[in-house]
């Protein structure tokens, strides 16, 4: 896929229009732990591995800001979901999670299957280390998720319950899992995945079983264990204007008008390069942020066939430019969280055979392109964007 050259260039200018900053030359490389640690202490994070770090090629640059601290000046959250494998192990990982991003979402940890893989049989130590990082890091935990067709514990889906059963299993579910972490999650991705790309619902146990108002009970019952949580339905390939995101639309509507307490809409946002990402990106989340929920990018990736290639990787940096200058000019988009750190970690290999490349650090933590070009689009929109909230 070759960027769209003109609807990047007409965001671009949008933003720049709107602030008086001007952007100086990006640095190449993500700077060092060892000169960003010499500065100031990261809490929570321990000395940096300093030979896996400093690698031929890597040139630290003391004036180089950070993905965060642009995002803050921006008034946007910059995000990651966290392998907590990777957290433990390997420390320019937990580096990197502790100083580019004030936003983290486990990656499994807090689905039902890590949660409560037998009836009765909690498994909250992952999910509450994260919560512990986030705190001593002074950042967000976004919860994901709580209902979706996808791993849900084999005791739910084969366990033969009659309607009533299985709706009061769910609600036991979101009540139990909400009130661990209550006070701890400022987002809850509430409904994945509900829809097929023809914008009719997916058939899962969920809507076989229960109907189509177990997407309305779900966000009800979130609400009342934990009414400051801002609750978000979240889905892939939503990003445009087309038959799923208008069935989501559609639905956030009614919900919204019925008093459902509903205050969000993530878009998942897997790209692949080798396919044309939506030119009306900035349109639908426009049409969104009308109803009145707040817009987030939620599993960022931007994948590609190997191996990598300078025009692969500029193709790449052209879709994360497209999706970022889109959020960036709706007030309530607040949130940009990458679907991880490094290529290393990545779900793209296990999942599209060919295929990886998709995030910000290739495997041996050397940033791309697609790095630079997101902190000049952050650095443009400087302060003019409404402070978080």
């Amino acid at each position: 896929m070759q960027p769209q050259k003109s609807v990047i260039a007409g965001l671009v200018v949008a933003l720049a229009a709107a602030t008086s900053l001007t952007v100086g030359a990006s640095a190449s490389a993500t700077p060092t732990p060892e000169r960003s640690s010499a500065k100031a202490a990261t809490p929570g994070v321990p000395a940096p591995n300093r030979a896996k770090v400093a690698r031929p090629g890597v040139r630290a640059d003391p004036t180089l800001k950070t993905l965060r601290q642009l995002g803050d000046r921006a008034g946007l959250r910059i995000g990651a979901a966290i392998n907590l494998d990777a957290l433990a192990d390997d420390a320019t990982y937990r580096y990197l999670a502790a100083t580019e991003f004030s936003s983290v979402t486990p990656e499994n940890a807090m689905k039902w299957d890590a949660i409560e893989p037998r009836q009765g049989e909690y498994n909250y130590a992952p999910a509450e280390e994260l919560i512990r990082f986030a705190k001593a890091n002074r950042q967000i935990v976004r919860g994901h998720t709580l209902v979706w067709h996808s791993q849900v514990p084999t005791w739910v889906t084969e366990g033969n319950f009659t309607s009533a059963e299985l709706r009061e299993i769910l609600r036991r579910h979101i009540r139990t899992e909400m009130s661990q972490f209550r006070g701890n999650i400022t987002e809850w991705d509430v409904v994945n995945e509900a829809f097929n790309e023809d914008g009719t619902l997916r058939d899962s146990l969920w809507l076989q079983k229960l109907g189509p108002g177990y997407i309305e009970d779900a966000f009800r019952y979130a609400h009342s264990i934990d009414p400051k949580a801002k609750l978000f339905y979240n889905d892939y390939n939503i990003e445009g204007v087309n038959p799923k995101s208008n069935a989501v639309y559609n639905l956030l509507r009614r919900l919204r008008a019925e008093g459902v307490p509903v205050q969000g809409v993530g878009l998942q946002s897997h790209f692949d390069i080798q396919y044309n990402y939506p030119p009306d990106i900035l349109a639908n989340m426009q049409r969104f942020a009308a109803l009145g929920v707040n817009v987030s990018v939620t599993e960022a990736d931007v994948r590609m066939d190997l191996p990598v290639d300078p025009t692969k990787l500029q193709a790449q940096a052209g879709a994360y430019d497209a999706l970022l200058s889109s959020c960036l000019l709706v007030k309530r988009c607040k949130n940009f969280t990458f679907w991880g750190i490094s290529d290393q970690y990545s779900w793209i290999p296990g999942v599209f055979e060919g295929q990886g490349a998709a995030l910000l650090w290739d495997d041996d933590y050397q940033t791309k392109p697609a790095y630079d070009s997101i902190r000049r689009l952050l650095a443009v929109a400087g302060s003019n964007r409404p402070k978080i909230s």
